[in-house]
């Protein structure tokens, strides 16, 4: 029977960034491994994926510890012996716009607040959500001929959500997360504003808000977005 712990986790990886020290070589590949998993990395599984001796695969992951570029935490006990050792990326290392740099802190502040305070926290975060995407497309160059569910998508792409879309570019996968452990802690809050960002940007290039729905954790490895419901729904009508 198979470990619950080894079935794919549901949910996007945590933003992968461009900050912070570059590192090239065999530690730069473990680097770009720990950042690429959305789950925490052993020492053997990192040494049989990269073909090297598991004391070569320790040293470098240690070595990225003492960094500051990756965390280290024990496995959950299961049965007799020590768990092992398991690695993460540094959340810190891992914004990759400055944009999200900014608000990474204060969001996950504010999404706890108005979970205690708040009435309605979802509507507030898809509120300010919304409002906080027709800034951000107020502030980018314009885009000549680009639909406004394109645009949305290189907004997306730029504050590291890693948007995987189909031909029409009304569903998509969205594979990584700037703001995942407060995404995890507060969804009803965290993902109405990833929501909201997506409307608001879709207003300010005059297409259509309502007819989309973000699913949090939808699959393993992603997020599901539909920018356009209803194409969804005919297309599933058809099959």
């Amino acid at each position: 029977m198979k470990n619950k712990s080894d079935a794919p986790a549901l949910g996007p990886a945590p933003a992968r960034g461009s900050g912070g020290p570059t590192l090239s070589g065999p530690r730069g590949l473990v680097l770009e491994r720990l950042q690429d998993s959305a789950e925490p990395v052993t020492i053997s599984g990192l040494a049989a994926e990269l073909g090297v001796h598991p004391n070569t695969a320790r040293e470098h992951l240690d070595a990225l510890v003492e960094q500051g570029l990756a965390v280290r935490g024990r496995a959950p006990a299961q049965g007799r012996g020590r768990p092992a050792w398991r690695y993460t990326a540094a959340d810190d290392r891992l914004d990759r716009d400055v944009r999200v740099r900014d608000y990474v802190g204060l969001a996950a502040a504010l999404a706890g607040h108005l979970v205690r305070t708040s009435a309605d926290p979802g509507a507030e975060g898809l509120a300010a959500g919304r409002e906080w995407g027709r800034t951000l497309m107020s502030d980018r160059p314009a885009e000549g001929a680009a639909s406004p569910r394109h645009s949305v998508l290189h907004l997306l792409d730029e504050l590291g959500f890693a948007p995987e879309a189909d031909a029409g570019a009304t569903t998509v996968a969205l594979r990584r997360c700037p703001l995942l452990a407060a995404a995890r802690q507060h969804p009803e809050v965290v993902c109405q504003v990833h929501l909201g960002i997506v409307r608001g940007a879709l207003e300010h290039h005059g297409g259509d808000p309502e007819p989309t729905a973000l699913l949090p954790f939808a699959e393993p490895g992603a997020c599901r977005l539909h920018l356009d419901t209803a194409a969804v729904r005919a297309g599933g009508a058809g099959e």
